[in-house]
């Protein structure tokens, strides 16, 4: 998701916010659903009435909605407009690289990351190499860990230590080979390789792939301080924000040399602010990956004399017969890594997923190895695969096509699969967590709605499932293309409907 963008798009003129509490005022005056105390829809055709009101809203005209709307209990379509149109789905994809990777890895998938020794170890020397072999691990972080963003490589440090190995001669290299080497997505802005929802995927990949920015006030008029985490000095900064008093404006821009890690960061902090963070994507996710864990290694005492790089094709041949394997790391299962896929729309976590459900089908992990175990098994799903474009696993790319009806039918399938609920537990939960914790609060719908919503330039999607006041189960998706209005105005109409269907029941 385009976080950044998105509140940017919120910070919208004065002309916008009259749009908006117009737009409230006619929502109101229809019939207001938007409290716990909201009347209860008892009829099929007045649902339809009011949904149709809403996506006919001249407000929206230039938009394209395509929208479905079904009951998992008697399989009937309550709702639809432009059903089986293609539309871009942004985040929404996501829902089709969850289900592909429980039908392809399973819920208890684990991903294996192989510290292996190129040498003999021998009076707490290893004289060789130390191998660190990647299969894709999206989680090497402290996200599912308490500690400090090394706290992974700090475990490694102390079992590195607990057999005895306190020096290596030889180099720190890093086996990337389970995945190819392009990081970006088809189709990808390339004005946003430096944006944290862009970061480069890769069979090494730590923290995912960016690095923490944080800056904090001097002196007025004097260069703010600047601290990186992880202290790396794997990028290189060139800072230019300076600290301004409470009456001048604070902002703060970054940009990156492209296809380098020479961060630029510019603007003005006010000496009353704490401080300001920003999350910068590297490039080169596995020298990223080895040159703080070689850091790490360093600081807990263990002399690495070689140098450190990517294990590549030439190099792999002068690996020694005597490659030994010391300890293996695995991740938190699959079931895990999904939530936080979708709750937090995680795009490196995505495409991540996607490239090892092509490696575990195709012995190769790449986004098109990943597509084609995908399509091999939509079918049965109700997504024809030649009515339908996928070109990441995020949603990032504008090259992703989808009907509503294709969604829906995934959902409907997923509600009668076998991984049902690992699939709807990593969905975020109105009013509550994730990407939806702020939306529909205080409404019928908090708590009652789980679903994934999507945002891209013109782009806004949410799509899920709805329980009741009748605990009648609803799947729904509602794509919107061509989307010049402010996206709250989007989320509003979105949430509105969400608060309808919940409180439909019939007569």
């Amino acid at each position: 998701m385009k976080l950044k963008n998105f509140i940017k798009h919120i910070q919208i003129k004065s002309a916008f916010f009259i749009l908006f509490v117009s737009l409230q005022i006619v929502a109101q005056q229809k019939d207001s659903v938007l409290t716990k105390s909201s009347s209860v829809l008892n009829s099929i055709n007045e649902l339809r009435e009011q949904l149709d009101d809403f996506f006919n809203d001249p407000n929206f005209s230039s938009a394209t909605f395509g929208v479905v709307i079904k009951s998992l209990k008697t399989g009937e379509i309550l709702y639809k407009r432009n059903p089986d149109k293609l539309f871009i789905p942004a985040s929404n994809i996501k829902l089709i690289t969850a289900a592909s990777a429980l039908y392809n890895l399973g819920a208890n998938y684990v991903y294996a990351t192989e510290i292996l020794a190129n040498g003999i170890i021998k009076n707490g020397i290893l004289n060789g190499d130390l191998i660190i072999k990647g299969s894709g691990d999206p989680t090497i972080s402290n996200r599912f860990y308490s500690g400090s963003i090394t706290n992974i490589f700090e475990k490694w440090a102390d079992s590195l230590i607990a057999k005895g190995i306190s020096e290596i001669t030889g180099n720190l290299f890093g086996d990337d080979s389970a995945f190819d080497n392009l990081g970006l997505g088809r189709g990808w802005a390339w004005n946003d390789e430096h944006l944290w929802y862009s970061a480069p995927s890769s069979a090494l990949s730590f923290n995912d792939n960016i690095i923490q920015i944080i800056i904090k006030p001097t002196k007025l008029n004097l260069p703010a301080e600047i601290i990186i985490l992880p202290n790396t000095k794997f990028v290189s900064m060139i800072s230019k924000v300076s600290t301004v008093d409470e009456t001048q404006p604070q902002f703060i821009s970054v940009s990156k040399l492209r296809g380098t890690n020479v961060i630029s960061i510019g603007g003005s902090i006010k000496n009353t602010t704490e401080q300001l963070t920003e999350f910068v994507a590297v490039s080169d996710p596995t020298m990223y990956f080895l040159t703080v864990l070689s850091d790490v290694l360093t600081q807990k005492g263990i002399l690495i004399k070689g140098r450190i790089e990517s294990l590549d094709s030439s190099t792999k041949i002068i690996i020694k017969e005597n490659l030994s394997n010391l300890f293996i790391h695995e991740s938190v299962p699959l079931h895990m890594i999904l939530k936080e896929l979708n709750k937090n729309s995680n795009n490196l976590y995505a495409e991540q997923i996607l490239k090892t459900i092509g490696f575990e089908t195709y012995n190769y992990g790449t986004t098109e190895n990943g597509v084609r175990a995908t399509l091999s098994i939509i079918d049965e799903m109700g997504i024809n695969p030649s009515n339908f474009v996928m070109a990441d696993g995020s949603g990032l790319s504008k090259l992703n096509l989808v009907t509503p009806r294709q969604i829906i039918n995934l959902l409907t399938y997923m509600y009668k699969s076998e991984f049902f609920n690992p699939f709807y537990e990593s969905l975020p939960i109105a009013g509550v967590d994730g990407t939806l914790s702020m939306r529909m609060r205080k409404t019928s719908a908090e708590k009652n709605v789980r679903a994934k919503a999507g945002y891209n330039n013109y782009v806004s999607s949410l799509s899920g499932y709805v329980k009741t006041v009748a605990s009648e189960i609803l799947a729904f998706s509602i794509l919107v293309n061509n989307l010049i209005t402010p996206i709250g105005l989007a989320n509003y109409l979105e949430d509105s409907i969400c608060n309808r269907l919940v409180n439909f029941t019939r007569n």
